[in-house]
């Protein structure tokens, strides 16, 4: 049952409201944007929620148990805090959101009616809609080990343990959107590594390398702004998770994460053969 304070009971409960909505906006990098359907700025929590963002909220559907509830947003791309650039370079994935029902009169007197983050989202020249998904989604996430033949932590990380260094680099020519030259004449190793913009119009936008063929590198997802020569960007190492990339490559066998002595599923059609895979002997 949720709870509602007396203060905006008794508003609700005089006939007349001036109620609103509010949506606070919480992104991974640490900004807060704050927006109303009210045609006048409100403020409460030390967060300015601006009007005119033509956010539509659809019906929230809410659940007795461990079921996510979810509700649907859309808004134009007006307010100067939502642009297509920043929807496309991923800046709002997963950021959190809270809605909150408002007394305008009376900005003390509220609501908190979903507590979620932003999951999918769609986007037009002049408009998106975002899907936002309560607190309970995380539970449908795995979490905890994989019983797999490869690795299953992310180079560089904690579990893996190896000290990445990145390379700059700097764009010399573009062949498409997706593919460019750099000045980096040894690439090797780089496939699904990361490529971290540092300069021009994608600054701070990060994007995974497909392939490589000398100095040339393919993006597996073009930047969302064209990309021009001179722009600079680190690039550290990426790995294809295999037992035998880890022992030779990075020498990292001992920390590796995975199972490469794991059956396959012809193991139980094998049978046992005297110097062979199956005569018993240790791996």
């Amino acid at each position: 049952m949720r709870y509602i304070p007396s203060a905006l009971q008794a508003h609700l409960d005089s006939g007349v409201t001036t109620l609103c909505h509010c949506w606070l906006l919480r992104c991974r990098d640490g900004i807060v944007h704050g927006f109303t359907d009210h045609d006048l700025p409100l403020r409460f929590d030390g967060i300015t929620f601006e009007p005119d963002s033509a956010f539509e909220a659809g019906s929230l559907d809410a659940a007795m148990g461990l079921a996510a509830d979810n509700i649907e947003i859309a808004g134009a791309l007006s307010s100067t805090a939502l642009t297509e650039r920043d929807l496309e370079r991923g800046l709002y994935d997963d950021a959190s959101v809270d809605i909150f029902r408002v007394n305008w009169a009376d900005p003390a007197s509220r609501i908190l009616l979903f507590r979620g983050s932003i999951g999918e989202t769609t986007r037009g020249s002049l408009s998106f809609r975002a899907e936002l998904r309560s607190m309970a989604h995380r539970l449908d996430q795995p979490t905890g080990r994989a019983y797999l033949r490869r690795c299953d932590a992310e180079l560089g990380d904690a579990r893996c343990g190896l000290t990445l260094t990145p390379q700059t680099g700097t764009v010399t020519a573009i062949a498409n959107h997706g593919t460019i030259t750099t000045t980096l004449a040894e690439t090797e190793g780089f496939t699904g590594g990361l490529l971290t913009w540092i300069s021009g119009a994608n600054s701070g936008t990060r994007s995974v390398i497909r392939a490589r063929s000398g100095a040339n590198l393919t993006l597996w997802i073009a930047p969302p702004s064209p990309i021009s020569p001179s722009d600079t960007f680190t690039i550290t190492e990426g790995c294809d998770k295999r037992w035998q990339t880890c022992r030779d490559r990075f020498n990292n066998a001992v920390r590796f994460r995975g199972f490469p002595h794991m059956p396959g599923d012809d193991w139980m059609t094998r049978t046992p053969a005297s110097g062979g895979q199956n005569d018993g002997a240790a791996l």
